[in-house]
């Protein structure tokens, strides 16, 4: 193959005034002659090399191995890395601790007849400095080398150092490119180590390849080299023309293109597709798949070998089914409910609405539907091609029940109870739910009785049998005490005094005291009672809410009066010579003590059978002021006072 001066030397150019690691192809590229990924932990391959192998993922000086990974190498003075290059599950890539002196890494030659004459080669291979950037290390520095099988060097190029990368991902590609020529059709290719070990030199190799390298080749769609994809929908026809735009640095470009159907057989020439386009139809009973193309472009006859072509990025069709959503029922909601549809089997939805509004929203939810958003419902099922699938679902809003019931009267504790009696706006067969049940005659009717021993709120739920649309109603059943009434204890008085009877009662009520007889209010509650003897009274309470009465008794005992005198003269002149107390030997329990101004106990008695006689013990007292105390033995008050006795 023959390039033209004037692609070479921008390209050339081009490589020696940017800041790159080698003179790798920058045009395009073909099918690899060869390549060598090393192979993966199920399918291991054997290298050509002068290093010897060992099976720990930290070789020693002049050792290389195949692994996933290296981990915690030389006190970690190694990157750990667990990956190789393309990050392939169980991919292995080489790794090396370069000897003390110079050794070959790789080695491959070339099958006779497998290059062109007069064609540009790239020969790569991916390089990782393996030292952390912690020390002075020795860096990696390896020669790329093209030879004849003869030996005769057609290319050597030197990486100079590789540096340390901060990252376990410092991958970097180097290699060079070369054109054969006249009569070179096989070559071998090697990798040199150039630096010395013992102190670093160590590294990473994977994904070494050897392919021919071109001016940049690019395909599109109609002349659009930036559209590189386009989506048809299964049993659509379609037709595309792919171009491309013919590449400079050939004096006799020669064109195939090629298709990749995804059928596992990869690119295969297209016959007599030998123009710079390429149109395709695609039928309605096209398959669904991914159909790719590409252009191969060579110099003049070399377009009848593989390994002499380069290719332009591919091109793809994809076709792809329409998207087949499960069928969507017809669906109902009661008035007032949140109605939510839920299209499914697509990237993307489009629903037109009753009123013909339009929504992309999915889930498409309205909040509180009403009888307008009843009606069918469209919906565009639409996959990541946009391939649609058009839907319909039909929408029935169902009007809500409005349960009401009716107003009752509070009602008195261990009555026989109210009835608690609904009503519904619209007629129907409805079920019913009613809760707390403690105190109803049947928690499913639709006027149960309730007799609550406490003031209760009902909520009932009455349900549409056929829409199970539902609604709620709620009622407090107030229950009333029942009267409690007390006249409170019995009361004791002497004769002449007054006092205020404790009556009470539970409830609203009013009071009634009987007989009224000496009571100065015999409706109130706690009258003021002055009766001359022993009275019985009867309060009765009579509730004010219809609850019924209640009665209790009390006694109101009246005591005769007891005349106790000041003063007494026991000197035996047969007037006032005793202490005499009218009425108090009425009270046969009761007790009278008398005595000194200093507390001396002078008499006592029990009764008052026999009164004082101013002696102590037959002996007369002093004239002076004695003080007494009776005890009645009747739980009223003591009685207590002065006497002054008198000689």
């Amino acid at each position: 193959m023959q390039f033209k001066l004037k692609f070479f030397l921008p390209v050339f150019l081009l490589l020696f005034n940017v800041p790159v690691f080698a003179q790798v192809c920058t045009g395009s590229l073909g099918d690899p002659v060869f390549t060598q990924d090393f192979g993966s932990v199920t399918n291991p391959v054997t290298v050509s090399t002068d290093y010897t192998y060992t099976s720990s993922t930290c070789p020693g000086d002049g050792y290389y191995t195949l692994g996933t990974s290296t981990i915690g190498c030389f006190g970690n003075a190694w990157h750990t890395v667990t990956q190789d290059h393309t990050g392939n599950p169980g991919g292995y890539m080489m790794i090396v601790n370069a000897s003390y002196t110079a050794g070959e890494f790789f080695k491959q030659q070339t099958d006779v007849g497998a290059l062109c004459e007069n064609t540009t080669y790239e020969f790569s291979a991916y390089i990782m400095n393996l030292i952390l950037p912690n020390g002075n290390h020795i860096k990696p520095n390896i020669s790329f080398i093209i030879e004849t099988p003869t030996g005769v060097l057609i290319k050597r190029y030197d990486t100079d150092d590789i540096p340390e990368t901060s990252g376990s991902d410092g991958w970097i590609k180097y290699g060079t490119y070369f054109t054969t020529a006249p009569g070179i059709t096989q070559v071998v290719v090697r990798m040199v180590n150039n630096a010395p070990g013992g102190n670093g030199n160590d590294l990473l190799l994977d994904d070494i390849a050897f392919r021919a390298c071109g001016p940049i080749v690019q395909a599109g769609f109609s002349g659009d080299v930036s559209v590189t994809e386009n989506k048809v929908c299964q049993g659509d026809l379609a037709s595309y023309n792919i171009t491309s735009t013919p590449p400079t640095g050939y004096s006799n470009s020669r064109f195939q293109w090629q298709q990749n159907l995804n059928d596992g057989n990869g690119w295969k020439d297209i016959p007599d597709k030998t123009e710079p386009s390429l149109a395709r139809d695609f039928l309605p009973n096209a398959p669904v798949g991914s159909y790719q193309y590409r252009l191969g472009v060579a110099e003049g006859g070399n377009i009848s070998s593989l390994n002499c072509r380069v290719y332009s990025n591919p091109v793809t069709i994809s076709i792809t089914s329409y998207p087949a959503p499960p069928p969507f029922p017809p669906t109902s909601v009661c008035e007032g409910e949140t109605l939510t549809l839920t299209a499914s089997g697509g990237a993307t939805y489009k629903w037109t609405l009753p009123d013909l509004s339009e929504s992309t929203q999915n889930p498409l939810v309205i909040p509180q539907a009403s009888a307008a958003d009843s009606g069918p419902y469209k919906v565009e099922v639409i996959s990541a091609a946009g391939c649609t699938t058009p839907q319909q679902v039909n929408v029935t809003v169902n009007p809500k029940p409005v349960v009401t019931i009716d107003p009752i009267q509070p009602i008195c504790r261990g009555s026989s109870g109210t009835r608690l009696t609904t009503s519904i706006n619209e007629a129907g067969s409805y079920t019913y739910s009613w809760f707390p049940v403690t105190g109803l005659s049947d928690a499913n009717a639709s006027n149960p009785m309730a007799s609550p021993s406490i003031s209760t709120l009902y909520t009932v739920i009455a349900t549409n049998s056929i829409t199970t649309c539902s609604d709620t109603a709620q009622i407090r059943v107030e229950v009333l005490d029942l009267p409690v009434a007390n006249a409170g204890s019995n009361k004791k008085i002497f004769e002449g005094q007054s006092i205020k009877l404790d009556g009470s009662a539970m409830g609203d009520v009013t009071y009634t005291w009987s007989p009224p007889d000496y009571l100065d209010d015999p409706h109130s509650p706690t009258p003021i009672a002055n009766p001359p003897h022993n009275m019985p009274y009867l309060l009765t309470v009579t509730s004010a809410n219809g609850c019924g009465t209640d009665e209790d008794e009390v006694t109101v005992t009246v005591y005769e009066k007891i005349v106790i005198p000041s003063t007494f003269t026991p000197n035996n002149d047969g007037v006032n010579d005793i202490w005499n107390i009218e009425a108090l030997e009425t009270y046969p329990q009761g007790t009278i003590t008398v005595f000194t101004r200093n507390g001396k106990q002078v008499f006592q008695s029990k009764g008052y059978g026999k009164p004082w006689d101013g002696k102590l013990n037959g002996t007369l007292l002093p004239t002076g002021t004695y003080y007494y105390v009776i005890d009645l033995k009747n739980d009223t008050p003591n009685l207590s006072g002065w006497v002054l006795l008198v000689r």
